[in-house]
């Protein structure tokens, strides 16, 4: 039945689940930008612009981190509060809160929420959706629960029961959901965790929620059931592959050109700078917490910190980017044609030509955003290629780090940003998807192969 009803909903006669997806994630940004607006939300008691609100709640349910206003000096409890729902809804996405508060009232889900439930965590099948919804929304629940435990106590020794459990709470669920806002402005406006640099609890707690949070969902569910890694899927084994490469690499080459830098690690005690490397390489991730100041990084540190911002994290994660799978395929397939071969091979498998089509697809179009979003940027803004180029990089792959740009950028500059945001978050190929499904067809007509000389 579901597969009769997916190919109708290809034929453009039914229900279109990726469509939901794109309207879902567009009606909850602009619900938390009028809440933002109100003036209970502000610290200062008054209204605040709609540009300001609806950059602020793409950011927050984008899960990026990008901010236009220090979110602790700025926003009331009650706007923090707003803040964090958006986090929490944008990180796990709307079906999965939707389908948590069916699961309270003990609702029937339906088959077109079901559609929307596999749209939303990316994965291909509809057979046992439910039950891995609820293993992602109990996983959160945890890993959430045992970060907020664990910085609550640490936050509290420095802020006081109360603000700490509040800043503690705060700061777990935007880690792992890889959304970059912090409450640290009560020390220094968009100072993040710099002040926490030499801290192993707050840096090990922290990373470990961003790398939990980055690696998907589906990646969660495997690990669970399979309980040994002989028997992980090719998926799996992939991300995990791939996560560990981009991190450990990423922590060994920020360490070497940052180790002497004055400004940077080379500010930090011995027994800390390699913590700090790893931080940096992981928050790349699109987490957005920075210990670091970004602007004071050297240049290879910049270059590598967009390449990894691009990337992302992995398939059905809280992260965006193009995605590690993405990656791993492009590079195996060209390792693939390098030894002239026609198949892709990992793991003892065969990669599809549609899995490398839509990897392609994904970093063809990254690029051209990322480039597009970058002139915008350096024709609208007083600001060096370098700046503009993080900057981009930074919200088309959710991240949140910043060179002191964002609360500068003009009004055609931050309507660039949000738009990269919601692409970032959404998937370019879900919104393509969306945006075209009803309009295709599939052809019946094949064409004879033509011979055309590459490289």
């Amino acid at each position: 039945m579901h597969r009769f009803l997916i190919r109708r909903a290809r034929e453009g006669k039914t229900i279109r689940p990726t469509r939901a997806l794109v309207v879902g994630f567009l009606i909850i940004i602009v619900t938390g930008a009028l809440l933002l607006c109100l003036p209970v939300s502000s610290r200062g008691g008054h209204w605040t612009s709609l540009l300001t609100t609806l950059f602020t709640a793409t950011s927050a349910t984008c899960v990026t981190g990008l901010i236009l206003v220090d979110t602790y000096t700025y926003w009331s409890p009650f706007g923090q509060t707003v803040i964090l729902l958006l986090i929490q809804i944008g990180g796990l996405g709307f079906m999965s809160m939707a389908t948590m508060f069916s699961f309270l009232m003990r609702r029937t889900i339906t088959l077109r929420e079901r559609m929307v439930m596999t749209t939303s965590l990316n994965v291909n099948d509809m057979a046992g959706i439910v039950r891995l919804t609820k293993r992602v929304l109990l996983g959160t629940l945890f890993f959430e629960s045992v970060g907020a435990v664990t910085l609550s106590i640490r936050f509290a020794a420095d802020y006081g029961v109360v603000d700490g459990v509040r800043k503690g709470v705060f700061h777990a669920i935007s880690a792992f959901c890889n959304a970059g806002f912090d409450l640290m402005g009560e020390t220094a406006p968009f100072s993040s965790l710099t002040g926490y640099a030499t801290d192993p609890v707050v840096n090990i707690t922290v990373m470990s929620l961003i790398v939990l949070g980055g690696l998907g969902f589906y990646v969660w569910n495997d690990v669970y059931e399979q309980r040994s890694l002989k028997n992980l899927r090719q998926h799996t084994r992939i991300v995990l592959v791939t996560t560990a490469v981009l991190v450990l690499g990423g922590g060994l080459l920020t360490a070497l050109w940052e180790w002497n830098n004055p400004a940077t690690l080379g500010a930090l005690p011995v027994q800390s700078r390699p913590m700090a490397a790893l931080f940096q390489s992981v928050t790349l991730r699109t987490a957005g917490f920075n210990t670091v100041d970004q602007s004071a990084l050297t240049g290879p540190s910049k270059l590598l910190g967009v390449i990894w911002m691009f990337i992302g994290g992995s398939p059905g994660s809280t992260a965006g980017g193009i995605k590690t799978v993405s990656v791993a395929v492009l590079l195996l397939t060209a390792l693939s044609a390098v030894r002239g071969r026609s198949r892709v091979h990992v793991f003892g498998r065969t990669i599809s030509p549609r899995s490398i089509m839509n990897a392609v697809t994904m970093l063809v179009v990254g690029v051209v955003l990322v480039l597009g979003g970058t002139m915008v940027l350096l024709a609208c803004e007083d600001a060096s290629v370098t700046t503009c180029l993080y900057e981009v990089a930074s919200a088309f792959g959710t991240v949140g780090l910043s060179m002191s740009l964002t609360p500068t950028l003009g009004v055609v500059s931050k309507i660039t940003i949000m738009v990269l945001m919601f692409l970032g978050r959404v998937g370019v190929l879900t919104l393509g998807i969306a945006v075209l499904m009803g309009r295709q067809r599939e052809t019946k007509l094949y064409y004879p192969e033509a011979q055309v000389f590459v490289g």
